[in-house]
């Protein structure tokens, strides 16, 4: 028979819970009112000229509503919502979407000095320069770029330092270290004397195998890359002897582009040469960079495989252009000149057979900020100044499977707007002049100058 002490036991559990609900309902009726954060900031931009880059068109007065980082709304005419900030833009401009550039290295930019440099400077000199150009490159009106390679994987730093809002900079999807072969463009000993090239592997992006690609995709997801960028020809300023040959065997650019795509990866592929360019397609990469070399044959394969391409007219332009004033050693000269005056027409070739193109520079090839340039000589090429705007707005983000986030001035989009001092339709040279600047709903430039918000920033105040 259970004792009065085992009655008085049984309970006590009910007892204390009781109490503990007691005690929290107390305190819950004390405590003060969680705060509510605070509607966002509308603001709202009046555009005297917008061009449309989804139906092609230039529309006369229109206002951007913003709230918060995205757009709410784009609606014909001069309208203010109640309480929202005014953005006026002079009766001049035209409003564009924030422009993309496909094709960067921001974490460095070419000089006379840069074969010696890289015996001087540490990945932290790399690293803080790169703060540098990737606010140049914001200034000049490109709100997103992808990074196409470097060695020491900085750039991954400097897109969370940004993403942060401690530097000022576009949007970055990175690819971190290149990948290619021993010896190719991608290694960063060649031309090194013997006890200083080492054996670099995988983990460095160095491959020699499908075995290696796998471990080299792998790593790089582990790294916290954004996507892959191969190297399957050679390259013009590396200090080999060919800036076409191929370089990656086609099994080898299936494993990376296999693996690629289970990690969700796309894949940009450096490629010049004609059988470089095919080997790439057929292997299923979602771009060409330069394709300087590229024949009929690579343009219908590209249709056929939905491959984009991706020019770089202006990384041509300027090495052709340095060459003559002897910055680089004598083969990396010869290669200069024997592709510089071939990306422009290949480009021209290129858009008249088809093929898909995005905008990209190779920005970090000549100095950054000049991106623009990029579209004085598409234009040039025989690309019409429409088709140049939307190879680096709705084009380029497809390329990056983000169309839902920017390449247009629709609602649900980031906010991402720049302004040019005219019609870039009628002087596609105006967007070397962009005078207004909104990424993600802040402010950068307005009145062709930086604003707080771009120096605070830069300063990670």
């Amino acid at each position: 028979m259970p004792s009065a002490n085992h009655h008085h036991l049984s309970r006590l559990p009910l007892v204390l819970a009781t109490a503990a609900l007691t005690m929290a309902a107390a305190q819950a009726a004390e405590a003060p009112a969680a705060s509510v954060a605070p509607p966002p900031e509308v603001t709202v931009i009046h555009c005297a000229h917008l061009l449309d880059t989804v139906a092609g068109k230039m529309l006369g007065a229109t206002s951007v509503v913003v709230e918060g980082q995205r757009i709410r709304e784009v609606v014909p005419g001069s309208v203010t919502p109640a309480g929202a900030k005014v953005v006026e833009m002079p009766a001049n401009d035209t409003c564009l979407p924030g422009l993309v550039d496909s094709h960067t290295h921001l974490t460095s930019e070419f000089s006379k000095s840069s074969y010696s440099d890289q015996f001087r400077l540490n990945p932290a000199d790399y690293a803080i320069q790169s703060t540098v150009y990737a606010r140049r490159t914001l200034m000049a009106g490109f709100t997103t770029v992808r990074n196409l390679g470097e060695g020491d994987n900085s750039s991954i730093a400097l897109r969370n330092a940004i993403n942060k809002g401690e530097v000022a900079g576009p949007r970055i999807f990175t690819a971190g270290k290149f990948i290619g072969t021993t010896g190719g463009h991608a290694d960063g000993t060649d031309g090194y004397r013997w006890d200083l090239q080492g054996d670099p592997g995988p983990k460095d992006g160095i491959i020699n195998s499908p075995a290696d690609a796998w471990k080299a995709v792998r790593q790089h997801y582990k790294d916290g890359a954004d996507l892959i960028k191969i190297m399957p020809s050679g390259g013009v300023l590396d200090e080999s002897s060919s800036s076409e040959n191929p370089q990656m065997t086609l099994d080898e650019i299936k494993a990376v582009v296999a693996a690629a795509h289970d990690y969700g990866f796309t894949v940009a592929a450096h490629a010049h040469g004609a059988e470089a360019i095919r080997r790439a397609v057929i292997g299923g990469v979602d771009s060409i960079e330069h394709g300087t070399f590229m024949d009929a044959e690579d343009m219908k394969l590209m249709k056929q495989h939905g491959t984009w391409y991706v020019p770089t007219i202006i990384a041509g332009e300027f090495v052709m252009a340095k060459a003559k004033e002897g910055w680089y050693p004598p083969q990396v000269a010869r290669k200069a000149l024997e592709v510089g005056p071939k990306i422009m027409a290949t480009a021209g070739r290129a858009y008249k057979a088809g093929v898909k193109i995005a905008f990209g520079t190779d920005a970090g090839v000549y100095p950054h900020g000049e991106n623009a340039q990029e579209f004085v000589y598409m234009v040039q090429a025989g690309i019409p100044p429409l088709y140049a705007i939307q190879a680096a707005t709705t084009h380029a983000a497809a390329l990056l499977k983000h169309e839902q986030d920017f390449g247009s001035l629709t609602a649900g989009k980031y906010a991402d707007v720049v302004a040019v001092p005219g019609n870039p339709l009628d002087d596609i040279s105006l967007m070397k002049k962009v005078d207004f600047v909104m990424k993600a709903g802040t402010v950068y430039k307005q009145d062709g100058q930086p604003t707080g918000a771009a120096l605070q920033s830069s300063l990670g105040m």
